[in-house]
């Protein structure tokens, strides 16, 4: 099974924190929001959309790296 490497690992990291720091940056209250990978994910796949289809400026396992899982 191919598994991703450190650096891999850190990218993935690195983007789903700074999602969740966004967030908790934008948010306008001072209700506590919760780490929700549900949330966090739907957020990465806009953002994914724009740096890799609109703007062209990376692939999908660059701006955020992923293991295919078979069937």
């Amino acid at each position: 099974m191919e598994e991703l490497t450190n650096r891999q690992i850190e990218r993935k990291e690195c983007v789903d924190d700074a999602i969740f720091n966004l967030i908790q940056d934008i948010n306008p209250t001072s209700i506590e929001i919760e780490w929700d990978m549900e949330m966090i994910a739907e957020i990465r796949e806009e953002i994914g959309y724009w740096l890799i289809e609109r703007l062209k400026l990376c692939d999908e396992m660059t701006f955020s790296p992923y293991v295919e899982r078979k069937s």
